[in-house]
């Protein structure tokens, strides 16, 4: 890992805290560092990479993204560091229950996966990614809710075509592996 990307885990590592993975014990950055290296199999793009250990930073903790964008412009150049913004608030959701009490789950993952099909197809990269790390869990840790979780994920891949060819059909294929295995 470069010393940049090194400072920018280390930032979200603090900013997540105490937060734990879910389901070990496993402190939270485990889980970005995981989805950033399999982006960094496929992209050495230094926002898509930074973006990628950042990705639940907005969603999951109370920085800003100006805030987290401030961060940024003092660890890399104006350019990447807004890019590096952007990829990270399109990974964010916004249709969470905080915002929208009224709405089932069903309902906020609709208006969800409308507004991630959107995206660029850096953050559709890193989505999959993301979705690659979290389905490897879910299966053994919670497989009552895997079968919810795999089938919004499905949902998701669907709409999300424009990101990397080769991980997206790593992604198609992982997420098929753990539904069959979750059956």
């Amino acid at each position: 890992m470069n010393a940049i990307l090194q400072q920018v885990r280390d930032y979200a590592d603090a900013a997540h805290g105490s937060q734990m993975r879910k389901y070990t014990p496993d402190r939270y950055i485990v889980h970005p560092v995981r989805v950033m290296e399999l982006c960094a199999a496929y992209t050495n793009d230094l926002p898509v990479l930074a973006a990628a250990l950042l990705h639940d930073v907005l969603e999951d903790t109370p920085v800003t993204k100006d805030e987290m964008h401030r961060y940024l412009l003092s660890v890399m150049s104006q350019q990447e560091a807004a890019k590096t913004t952007q990829l990270v608030v399109e990974l964010t959701d916004v249709y969470i229950k905080a915002n929208y009490p009224q709405w089932n789950r069903k309902k906020r993952k609709e208006e969800e996966r409308e507004r991630i099909r959107k995206t660029s197809p850096d953050a559709q990269t890193i989505k999959y990614a993301d979705i690659l790390d979290n389905c490897s869990e879910i299966i053994v840790h919670d497989p009552s809710f895997a079968t919810v979780f795999l089938r919004e994920c499905k949902k998701i891949l669907a709409v999300i075509p424009n990101g990397h060819a080769a991980l997206y059909q790593k992604a198609k294929a992982a997420l098929q592996k753990a539904m069959d295995e979750n059956r």
